[in-house]
């Protein structure tokens, strides 16, 4: 099982970026998916979620209205599109899968893209 976030980068205040993230060894279909992200010193903190069952992500108010994310289920990729970018966005981006086994919950996380908001 492997997930693999793409897309980062140094971008200016204003600017957009697109983080992509590949799910191989599980199907993203049947799984709630997740952007988080952290910044130096600070903790992990949750970006945007879609649960399994489908429907609406749901947004820190932090991005609200700035961020969308979506996924690709024939291609196993979700997205973060980000746009109306803020130094504050500075931080490592991780995409983080759920899903759920006979009962046993599965968690796994990428390696993280590193997103730098800087005039």
């Amino acid at each position: 099982v492997r997930l693999v976030e793409s897309g980062g980068g140094l971008v200016q205040p204003g600017g957009s970026l697109r983080l992509s993230c590949v799910a191989s060894g599980f199907t993203i279909s049947n799984s709630a998916m997740s952007w988080y992200r952290q910044a130096p010193g600070k903790e992990r903190e949750l970006v945007a979620t879609s649960s399994a069952s489908g429907g609406s992500a749901v947004y820190d108010d932090s991005v609200k209205g700035r961020f969308t994310m979506s996924r690709d289920n024939q291609r196993n990729t979700v997205y973060l599109q980000m746009g109306g970018l803020k130094p504050e966005d500075t931080a490592v981006y991780y995409c983080k899968g759920t899903r759920v086994i006979l009962g046993t919950r599965l968690t796994y996380w990428g390696q993280g893209t590193q997103v730098t908001v800087v005039a």
